[in-house]
């Protein structure tokens, strides 16, 4: 017979990048007690690895708990980028309710729109938090209709439409439930978690029914599957059989070796754990998300929605070039494939094939910085390799016609820029849905737009906005292929001889375009070093001394001044690459080179594709 476990709430904190999620959960923590009177806490301590620290964006879903009160409370921070919409998506499956935080002047975004629906679609109560009340272009009254709106759009029911709000400072540790009345700490929210969200519910009686939702990993023990005991209970030493709502075939008897639920940031070991409880199990190694642990007598799988198909891929490929294994400490194919096989393990939403060649793997993601934050780490564990432009992931519908994926692409900008973003993305074959004035001199456009006119934009955007614009995707879905888009509109310049670069050579360099390298940088032929001012690339020598003269002029070579060199990172030389480029990684250097450095192979090459 079914129960509920008055003692336990299960909440994850779903919201748009940026608008407070992961502070919010900081406080939590803080104010429930967690840490010591006078321990020192890391601001967002949830986001542990280190370029989510340095991005302050959350990429992986982490799970805490606090205790109030009594009850438990098992908190999931989760990703609010389109990139990481596989995340959210799985851990849903483990709560009864969600907070909604959205930023008091943003209002709701693309991303707020994906998460609640999905909250919506799984019929979670929700729990809206206006955040930042404190910024001084906060505008909470409206910002609670334009959210009221929102569930409308998405159809919410009535239960869903009458959800509390919550007005909150997650900066300043305080939250309210009336904008009148000032309040010094987070127990109004707390309260209304406790009242709002439903407890969970189970048959302790039953067979023993986990849903894995989340993978950790950990070099020592290997995968730790995460998922709530839907049903019965689970022990130490329990013996389960593994099945898998999409994969009929999987049946696999496994025991359980290590049980641990959450406290605070910690894991903590427990013998048991009953109906409604967040736990983490060890000692399974090919445990996966999706699979359901079950009683051997009654092995019935918990209905899990597929992962999101990756949109967009790009070949992770050895390292060739002339420089190749000077910086990097993994530099193998081997090194590389065990790498990306790896990284399998806790990210569901990625794809990693072998090609035709054991030199290149392609990989596929949802977006590009799917794909740069899997490049970023791997560059900072010492790896080394090069890796292609990133193209997307077409289709073709039953009558055999090419589809495309779509984004839904929603752009906040002054409006005296929404000119030159509006001309651009039409070249990009972006169709204007809707245009309308926001706070604060700011316009709104929405547009919809084929995924790949997407790639190389973000740097044009920023440079024409003056960085002032805000701009955020949603994968729509396939739709007719849209035309062919012209993208870089200049060609490289191109090193045509190995060495060092020298002042002189580089000052005669920098008169055709713009250069990526300063003097003593290490070239090599079909090195990229530099932009071309014109359509077509050019070969310049960056290595070119000057001939020697039996005059000498002091004065001469003191007037050789360079421009400073353009410093692009790693987005924005995935973003610069063309086809027939290729980006160098490794732990000290981004390089761009052409994928054929002998200059008469590339002009063949070339040639050939013109034909």
């Amino acid at each position: 017979m079914k129960q509920t476990r008055e003692d336990v709430r299960n909440v994850a904190i779903i919201a748009h990048v940026d608008h407070g999620k992961t502070t919010l959960v900081d406080e939590l923590l803080k104010q429930s007690g967690v840490f010591r009177e006078n321990q020192e806490v890391a601001e967002r301590v949830m986001d542990s690895n280190a370029i989510e620290r340095e991005r302050g964006i959350t990429i992986l879903s982490k799970n805490t708990a606090v205790t109030y009160k009594g009850t438990k409370i098992n908190i999931i921070d989760t990703p609010g980028h389109a990139d990481f919409g596989g995340e959210v998506e799985r851990v849903l499956k483990m709560v009864n309710g969600v907070i909604l935080v959205v930023d008091a002047f943003e209002g709701p975004m693309p991303q707020t729109k994906f998460v609640l629906k999905k909250a919506l679609e799984l019929d979670l109560s929700v729990i809206v938090c206006i955040n930042k009340i404190d910024r001084p272009e906060a505008r909470p009254e409206d910002v609670e209709e334009e959210v009221l709106e929102l569930f409308m759009d998405l159809d919410a029911n009535d239960s869903q439409l009458d959800s509390p709000f919550v007005y909150a400072s997650a900066k300043n540790g305080s939250a309210t439930t009336n904008l009148t009345v000032k309040n010094k700490d987070m127990t109004p929210l707390f309260e209304t978690i406790i009242d709002h969200i439903p407890a969970p519910e189970g048959d302790p009686d039953a067979g023993t029914q986990v849903l894995i939702s989340t993978i950790d990993y950990n070099e020592y023990v290997g995968r730790i599957g995460v998922g709530k005991v839907d049903n019965g209970s689970v022990k130490v030493n329990q013996e389960v059989v593994i099945v898998n709502h999409h994969d009929p075939d999987v049946k696999k008897k496994v025991k359980i070796s290590k049980l641990y639920e959450f406290d605070g940031l910690n894991k903590v070991e427990v013998k048991e754990a009953q109906i409604g409880s967040i736990v983490a199990i060890s000692g399974i190694s090919d445990i996966s998300i999706g699979d359901t642990l079950c009683a051997p007598e009654n092995p019935v799988p918990i209905p899990f929605q597929k992962i999101s198909e990756p949109t967009i891929s790009m070949d992770f490929i050895v390292n060739d070039s002339p420089l190749a294994g000077q910086e990097g400490k993994y530099v193998t194919s081997r090194h590389i494939r065990d790498r990306l096989f790896r990284e399998l393990n806790t990210d569901v939403s990625l794809r990693v094939e072998e090609t035709d060649t054991t030199e290149a793997y392609k990989v596929s993601g949802r977006g590009e910085l799917h794909l740069s934050v899997l490049i970023e780490n791997m560059r900072r564990e010492g790896y080394e390799f090069a890796v292609s432009k990133a193209e997307v992931i077409y289709k073709h519908d039953e009558k055999g016609k090419l589809l495309e994926p779509m984004e839904e692409v929603l752009v906040d900008v002054p409006e005296e820029f929404t000119g030159v973003v509006i001309e651009k993305l039409s070249i990009r074959k972006a169709e204007l849905k809707s245009m309308n004035p926001i706070a604060g001199g700011y316009t709104r456009l929405e547009f919809s737009m084929p995924s790949r006119g997407l790639i190389g934009y973000r740097g044009d955007f920023l440079t024409d906005t003056k960085g002032n614009g805000i701009m955020n995707t949603q994968f729509e879905g396939y739709a007719p292929y849209k035309g062919d888009i012209s993208f870089r509109k200049q060609g490289s310049l191109i090193a045509f001889e190995a060495g060092e670069a020298i002042t002189y050579g580089l000052f005669n360099a920098q008169e055709r375009g713009t250069l990526f390298i300063g003097p003593g940088e290490k070239v090599y032929p079909g090195m990229v070093v530099g932009q071309s001012g014109k359509p077509e690339d050019i070969e310049v020598n960056v290595c070119k001394t000057k001939h020697l003269t039996n005059t000498r002029s002091s004065s001469a070579d003191e007037a050789l001044r360079l421009t400073p060199k353009k410093v692009m990172s790693l987005e924005q030389a995935l973003d610069f690459i063309d086809t027939d480029e290729l980006l160098e990684v490794t732990p000290e250097s981004l390089r761009i080179r052409k994928k054929i450095l002998d200059p008469t192979l590339r002009k063949r090459a070339a040639m050939a594709g013109r034909k």
